[in-house]
């Protein structure tokens, strides 16, 4: 490992996913794989270069549905496609393509959603195994996966915040989580009080060992991934965790250190044994209710998508 920088270090044990819909950083740092959704996408979108997909996206939409929400929805999905669609040429791997937050409680129209996509992408030279479809980590929307992952579609299921919807998640299937590392401890500094947690006792890390710890235990192939760090601590402390999707500053800040870098997790050495938990509906739902947290930030982060979904139709209803 000498002479490599902590990114490159970091390569070399967990697979380093770009949270960025952005091609020159994509290209810059050469991830595995790429994740998307709407605040990402409109901001694709309003670059000149993209102005033929945004043009294409809203053609799509009016051949698509006579009334404007549909339109508006067909465009949305449309675009995103094509964005990811640029994407998945500049990495080996995949790309998470989002499912409407406004769908989050109901799972046909999520399934129905992610047909849809997974067939435009077909319909534009990708295939179905380049892609993830992303939702968020409600009952209904594991449910979903559930279904899609039975017909080959994969599914990133994200928004997920408590321990109770991983293990659902592992239950159904799901092909792999994203864990919402810094969000956990914003919740917890302000609940608390505090300014920050030593490393070793902070709330999102511990929460992210805790799932990979009990995924390996029990022989889940669910996939790992870190996600929504606050700063380079949060990604080191997770070193090793099947995957991490990482900000472009912080990818940067990583490859701007050369120090040798520790592994925190192993597969081959998972920790503490933790019981194997039986995992119905209102087991899933007395777990979240009792997680004040993982409530909270759920429901909060389910709102903020859709406030970003908006903010791309908007840009898409001024393009009309």
């Amino acid at each position: 490992m000498s002479g490599m920088n902590k990114l490159d270090q970091l390569k070399s044990m967990t697979v380093v996913v770009a949270d960025t819909g952005d091609l020159d950083a994509i290209k810059s740092y050469q991830p595995v794989d790429a994740t998307t959704n709407p605040s990402l996408v409109l901001k694709a979108a309003q670059l000149p270069a993209y102005e033929p997909l945004l043009q294409e996206a809203l053609d799509y939409g009016k051949q698509h549905s006579d009334n404007l929400e549909g339109q508006l929805e067909h465009s949305v999905e449309m675009l995103s496609v094509r964005i990811g669609g640029e994407i998945v040429q500049h990495i080996p791997g995949r790309v998470s393509t989002e499912v409407s937050a406004r769908y989050s409680f109901d799972s046909n129209a999520i399934v129905e959603s992610a047909r849809r996509i997974i067939k435009l992408y077909a319909a534009n030279g990708v295939t179905s195994d380049r892609i993830l479809i992303k939702t968020a980590s409600t009952w209904e929307g594991i449910q979903a996966a559930r279904i899609l992952e039975a017909e080959n579609i994969q599914c990133n299921l994200t928004l997920l915040f408590g321990f109770g919807q991983a293990v659902a998640c592992a239950d159904a299937g799901v092909f792999l989580i994203s864990p919402f590392v810094g969000r956990i401890l914003d919740w917890y500094k302000a609940s608390s009080g505090r300014d920050s947690y030593p490393i070793e006792e902070d709330p999102g890390v511990l929460s992210v060992r805790r799932i990979y710890s009990y995924y390996k235990q029990h022989g889940y192939k669910t996939i790992v991934m870190g996600a929504s760090f606050r700063s380079k601590d949060q990604v080191l402390a997770l070193a090793g965790c099947d995957q991490l999707t990482i900000s472009p500053q912080l990818l940067d800040e990583l490859e701007s250190d050369s120090e040798k870098l520790q592994r925190q997790l192993d597969p081959a050495d998972p920790g503490a044994k933790e019981p194997k938990l039986d995992m119905s509906e209102s087991t899933f739902r007395w777990m979240l209710n009792e997680d004040a947290m993982a409530t909270e930030k759920l429901a909060e982060g389910i709102r903020n998508f859709y406030a970003d979904e908006l903010k791309l139709r908007t840009f898409l209803l001024e393009r009309t």
